[in-house]
C-alpha cells in the first residue's frame, strides 16, 4: 500500500492521490493505536491527525515509510528526531494556516483591548485602539510575517523577538519588523503574540525572569506550545492585574485544576486550536501536504528527494514548491 490516510480531507484531495497511488482511507485507526501499528507494515506513506503518536515504537513496524503527513498545525506528537534517524520526512505545510491563524490572533487582541477597559487620564473607564498600540510578536514563524502586514494596515508599531535569528538578520527589514530583546519587548509592547515553534530548550522561556517586566495593562494572545510558559509566573501577572488579559489558544491538560497556579484566573480565555483551523487553510494544507507525498513517492527507487526548507528565511509553501516573494 502507497498511503494510509488516518486523518479526514477534503474529497477532492482524497480523490487526486487515489488517482496516483494505492491509498486506504481508515480514521478509525486514530483511535486504536495497536492496529495503527500492525497497519504500517507495508506502507510508504502516513497522514496522520495530531491524536496520533509517532514515535519511535511505531516507526519500527513501518520498515518502508517515507513520509508522515500532518494537515492540521502542530508536530508535538510526531518524534521529529526519531523520523530523521528512521529517514522518514515530515510533511507540513507552515505557510497554509498563517492567515488564518493571523487573522485569529488580531480578533483576539481587537476583543480584549476593548473588553478588558483600563483607566484613562480622565479617571474613566476605556477600552483601547489596536492602532495606537506596540505589538510584539514572539517567534518569527509564517504568522507572525502576515500579522505584521496586517498591523501595519492598522498602524500600529511592530516589535519581534526569536531566538533563532540575529537582530542583522535580514527577515526583520523584510517583514517590516523591529527587533528586540525580550525583556524589552514585553517592556515596551501593549499587546504580544506569542507564536514561537516548541522545543524542548523553550519550556519555561516567558516565566519569573521575563514576565514580570510587561508593560501594564499588557494583553496577550498565545498560540504556541503551553509549555513555553511558567504557570506560576504567568499566574502572578495575570492574577496581579499587571497583565490584563491572555488568551491562550491550547493549554496543557489539567492547568486549569485546582491546585494548579491558573485556577480560578479569570481574565485567561482558552480556546481549543481554532486558531488555524479554517475552511480555507485546510484546503491548502491538504493540497500541500498531498503534492508532497505525491512527489516522494513518485521518485524512482534509491533516489533522494530534494529537502526544501520552510524556515523563517526562505518561507516556501509545499503546494507552490518555490518560495514566495
Amino acid at each position: 500500500m502507497d498511503v494510509l490516510i488516518v486523518e479526514p480531507l477534503e474529497t477532492e484531495v482524497m480523490q487526486w492521490l487515489s488517482e496516483r497511488h494505492s491509498v486506504r482511507y481508515a480514521p478509525e485507526l486514530a483511535r486504536d493505536p495497536r492496529a495503527l501499528r500492525h497497519a504500517l507494515f507495508n506502507v510508504r506513506a502516513l497522514i496522520v491527525p495530531p491524536s496520533v503518536a509517532l514515535d519511535t515504537t511505531a516507526l519500527h513496524y513501518a520498515p518502508l515509510l517515507r513520509a508522515v503527513g500532518r494537515v492540521s498545525a502542530g508536530a508535538e506528537n510526531i518524534d521529529l528526531d526519531a523520523c530523521t534517524r528512521a529517514g522518514v520526512e515530515v510533511v507540513r505545510s507552515l505557510t497554509a494556516t498563517a492567515l488564518a491563524e493571523a487573522e485569529f490572533m488580531i480578533g483576539a487582541l481587537l476583543a480584549m483591548l476593548r473588553r478588558v477597559p483600563v483607566v484613562g487620564s480622565d479617571g474613566l473607564l476605556v477600552g483601547r485602539e489596536l492602532g495606537a498600540a506596540t505589538v510584539g510578536l514572539i517567534g518569527m514563524v509564517p504568522a507572525a510575517r502576515t500579522m505584521a502586514q496586517l498591523l501595519s494596515a492598522f498602524g500600529s508599531r511592530v516589535v519581534g523577538y526569536d531566538p533563532s535569528l540575529h537582530s542583522t538578520d535580514n527577515v526583520w527589514s523584510r517583514w517590516r519588523v523591529e527587533p528586540l530583546g525580550l525583556q524589552q519587548l514585553l517592556e515596551e509592547s501593549d499587546a504580544v503574540c506569542v507564536q514561537l515553534a516548541y522545543f524542548t530548550r523553550y519550556q519555561g522561556l516567558l516565566g519569573e525572569r521575563y514576565l514580570p517586566y510587561c508593560r501594564p495593562n499588557q494583553v496577550m494572545v498565545a498560540l504556541s506550545h503551553s509549555a513555553i510558559f511558567d504557570e506560576a509566573a504567568l499566574a502572578e501577572v495575570l492574577g496581579s492585574g499587571r497583565m490584563a488579559a491572555a488568551w491562550f489558544d491550547s493549554l496543557e491538560p489539567g492547568a486549569l485544576d485546582p491546585g494548579r497556579p491558573l485556577h480560578n484566573i479569570d481574565s485567561l480565555q482558552i480556546t481549543p486550536r481554532v486558531a488555524s483551523t479554517t475552511r480555507e487553510s485546510r484546503v491548502r494544507a491538504a493540497w500541500a501536504v498531498a503534492k508532497r507525498v505525491d512527489e516522494l513517492l513518485s521518485l524512482p527507487p534509491g533516489a533522494k528527494a530534494e529537502f526544501r526548507p520552510t524556515a523563517p528565511g526562505v518561507e516556501a509553501d509545499l503546494a507552490a514548491g518555490e518560495a514566495s516573494s
